[in-house]
């Protein structure tokens, strides 16, 4: 029973985030921040950029490029070729992003189920998470074949051409999966990608009812990719485990076998996670 004279105290808020922390307009945010940043994300994307083209393909003044650039590079998130004249970005940002990796320990805990994986399948392994309605590589371990799939950490890939995408997908419920969807083109890669919605989620219905997705040459002609999702303690998708290869090695009939490895792997990590 409370009592009158000794109401119940408010609850605090947490510590760090002002009473309109969830405020996003635009009185809450700094622009020539968010013009650095553009540029900044711009560069990670397509590296080796002279600032005139770096000007007009984010829509600012080459002065105020240069201003971004020169400030970037005081922090080392970028630097700057002198004999080509290019700007590229810079070691600070590895580590920064390095400091990403390490706020959780799905990474670290990856790692041996990656390199089992890689060596029981002979292909490429690669782990990814979603990220603003894209998958994100976070980890791969390679196959010692001369022909492989590359996606080296921070690669972003368009979540309906992406095995370790559709597996994301596949998993999440109708009001997030519609959020994950909103704004995203589905492009057309290749003449495999999904570009049809209702197609994609007919793929995503068969993803889950088997438990793993495929790239057929969706992203890359002549590429084939299965995926599982992993899952933490809560039961939630909060990874995607896959391996990829070309299809001279990864043929329609290897699809089934190299699926029960995945499914293994994916079950393996979500495991040591809690799932």
């Amino acid at each position: 029973m409370i009592s009158q004279d000794n109401p119940p105290s408010e609850p605090r808020r947490a510590r760090g985030r002002p009473r309109d922390w969830s405020d996003k307009t635009a009185q809450n945010t700094i622009k020539s921040l968010d013009r650095a940043m553009q540029v900044f994300e711009f560069l990670s994307e397509h590296q080796g950029k002279a600032l005139t083209t770096l000007a007009a393909e984010t829509g600012q003044s080459p002065a105020t490029v240069y201003r971004i650039l020169v400030t970037l590079e005081g922090r080392g998130l970028v630097e700057f070729d002198p004999v080509e004249q290019l700007w590229h970005i810079g070691p600070r940002a590895f580590v920064i992003g390095a400091r990403f990796l390490r706020r959780t320990s799905l990474v670290e805990r990856a790692r041996p189920v990656m390199r089992r994986l890689m060596q029981q399948t002979g292909e490429t392994a690669n782990l990814g998470i979603e990220r603003g309605g894209q998958v994100l590589f976070v980890s791969q371990v390679e196959t010692e074949a001369t022909i492989r799939a590359f996606f080296p950490p921070g690669t972003l890939s368009p979540m309906h051409a992406s095995g370790i995408g559709k597996a994301l997908l596949a998993e999440m419920d109708e009001a997030r999966l519609q959020r994950a969807l909103a704004g995203n083109e589905l492009t057309a890669f290749t003449s495999h990608s999904i570009t049809d919605l209702g197609a994609l989620r007919a793929d995503l219905v068969q993803v889950r009812a088997r438990g793993y997705a495929v790239d057929a040459e969706e992203r890359n002609i002549g590429m084939r990719c299965i995926a599982a999702p992993v899952f933490d303690i809560n039961q939630e998708a909060v990874a995607g485990i896959s391996v990829s290869g070309p299809t001279s090695r990864v043929g329609l009939d290897d699809i089934e076998r190299l699926s029960v490895a995945v499914r293994a792997a994916a079950t393996d990590l979500s495991a040591t996670l809690g799932g």
